[in-house]
């Protein structure tokens, strides 16, 4: 299912004449049709801009519009001609202000490159490190709070990828579909001497919502489960009583988050299998698009410590 941050604004709700843009065309023919058949063509329901693509050098959509292929019978207008180019090419960019709300399906050339596998430490984690990977949505706002909060508190790198699935070396765009099983997730490598595993499951149950089957906030999909893959029995000990306790303290009925999603936790807790590395554009995304897409069901929750 394509979630909210892929779907972009009809090109329409720019506020655009499209009708005096259609009629900017070279090709017309002596004999024009009547003002009233090109205002018909122009007002059909049917007449729409075809589906936009993404120009994958930047994360403005460009829409590609279909001509209606009787348009040279149409008349030139004066006025329109001395429309500024840039008044019109403006009209397809979405103003900063809505850039956080949809997501878009590429922003590099490296779309469609399979993922790397992550095998072994990330380069500057040293021996002794731990690892933890967890799901809570779109994964560029799952690291970017993580980051934030953690940094210089024992975190030595998280990595966006993919996890969960059935097929190997899985893209973006198979992820997005929900039909390679992948969760988008994040593996955290930190030092156990400054932070505690327990901390990280505290953390990621107050930083999204666990009662959303799927789902978190507008976005759709399996690929936005919730869910904890553990690395070793001890930490699936340890993840199964901090949910048992988020459930009963933050999550319940009578817990500070009011059931949140109304559905109790239905975070999976299950063995952490085979991971994948995101694109590299993915990496630090909001750290280089500091207004791109975030998902509003991300936000630290202020709940009290839990007992």
């Amino acid at each position: 299912m394509i979630a909210a941050r892929d779907r972009v604004p009809n090109v329409t709700d720019a506020g655009v004449d499209l009708a005096a843009v259609i009629r900017n065309t070279s090709d017309v023919e002596s004999t024009p049709a009547p003002a009233a058949v090109f205002n018909a063509q122009v007002t059909d329901p049917l007449f729409k801009p075809a589906s936009p693509s993404c120009n994958r050098n930047q994360r403005t959509p460009i829409y590609m519009t279909t001509l209606p292929t009787s348009l040279s019978t149409y008349p030139i207008s004066a006025t329109v001609i001395a429309i500024p180019i840039t008044v019109i090419m403006s009209a397809f960019t979405l103003p900063a202000f809505m850039a956080r709300l949809f997501r878009p399906l590429s922003s590099s050339a490296r779309m469609g490159i399979s993922a790397d596998t992550g095998v072994g430490r990330p380069a500057g984690v040293p021996e002794g490190a731990e690892t933890a990977t967890i799901a809570a949505g779109c994964f560029w706002g799952v690291e970017h709070l993580y980051r934030k909060h953690f940094d210089n508190k024992g975190l030595y790198d998280a990595r966006v990828g993919y996890i969960g699935g059935d097929t190997s070396h899985p893209t973006y765009r198979a992820v997005c579909t929900g039909k390679t099983g992948h969760s988008e997730a994040l593996q955290i490598h930190y030092d156990p001497a400054q932070l505690t595993y327990r901390q990280l499951l505290e953390f990621f149950y107050r930083m999204h919502d666990p009662t959303t089957p799927n789902r978190q906030g507008p976005d759709l999909g399996s690929q936005y489960r919730s869910a904890i893959f553990y690395h070793s029995p001890e930490q699936e000990a340890t993840a199964r009583e901090v949910t048992r306790q988020a459930g009963e303290q933050w999550y319940g009925a009578g817990g500070v988050g009011k059931g949140e999603g109304k559905g109790g936790i239905v975070t999976e807790i299950v063995p952490a299998g085979q991971w994948w590395d995101a694109e590299d554009y993915h990496q630090l995304y909001l750290h280089k698009n500091p207004g791109g897409y975030e998902c509003p069901s991300h936000f630290l929750r202020t709940f009290p410590p839990l007992q």
